[in-house]
């Protein structure tokens, strides 16, 4: 489970691999390790209990979603519908509290979910995300680059009872480089807040710009899996992945 905090001087983060004993899976509980996620009611509940990396800490905490309408629909995004994207609550309200330095706050949220049948470096090269709220819309521009094939842009806006709607996206701007110099693209004209998450494959940044017509905060991701497939990127993983064999 990865859990990334963002605190001005103090953010934690912690990803522990684990093995397949750790792991449990039902219609509406997942666990790993000893944290876990699962559904009561309507509402996703996420309890925490990890260690951060690279310096190891204790992490606790839970987190829950509620989400504001539920999206039905899943997009492929490759040809061969190999991979699939599907968000779950584009816009969502979240309570969250953690034991450290008794953290805890409310804000808007948004829930998604990935997956496939087969592991992502075999099926592309790269992808930019972003996400934004703009009053009762989400818009989401997500830009995949497949191994084969053309590019795949799928942009969309999600009303307040979730439904989505194909938008034209808008022309794609660079964003500044990074120490790792992962390329990073985004649609629209936005102004770089902050670089949160900067490493030799993956980015995550803080965004500022107009979406929708309205000023907007815009979360966004870009992920090089062509670095990813490299064995030196690949010896990088365990100083923040730390892998645990067996029960803890």
């Amino acid at each position: 489970m990865n859990v990334a905090l963002y605190r001005a001087g103090r953010d934690r983060w912690a990803m522990t691999e684990r093995g397949r004993q750790d792991v449990r899976r039902d219609e509406t509980l997942l666990r790993i390790g000893p944290s876990s996620v699962h559904w009561r009611h309507d509402v996703l509940h996420v309890d925490i209990e990890e260690w951060t990396a690279p310096l190891p800490g204790r992490l606790r905490g839970t987190v829950s979603v509620h989400p504001l309408a539920i999206n039905a629909q899943a997009f492929a995004l490759d040809d061969a519908a190999h991979h699939h994207w599907r968000p779950i609550a584009p816009r969502a309200r979240i309570d969250v509290r953690f034991d450290d330095g008794a953290l805890e706050w409310s804000g808007d949220a948004y829930l998604d979910s990935n997956w496939g049948c087969e592991p992502l470096e075999r099926g592309f090269k790269a992808w930019d995300w972003s996400r934004a709220h703009t009053g009762d819309a989400t818009i989401v521009h997500y830009d995949v680059t497949p191994l084969e094939g053309d590019a795949r842009p799928l942009s969309l806006r999600f009303d307040r009872d979730a439904r989505p709607t194909p938008i034209e996206p808008p022309p794609r701007n660079t964003l500044p480089g990074t120490f790792w110099k992962v390329p990073r693209a985004v649609r629209g004209d936005v102004r770089l807040l902050r670089t949160l998450e900067d490493s030799p494959f993956y980015t995550r940044s803080s965004l500022s710009g107009v979406v929708d017509g309205v000023r907007a905060d815009i979360m966004h991701e870009s992920l090089s899996l062509d670095r990813f497939r490299s064995p030196v990127v690949r010896a990088m993983l365990p100083f923040r992945m730390p892998r645990i064999v067996g029960r803890r």
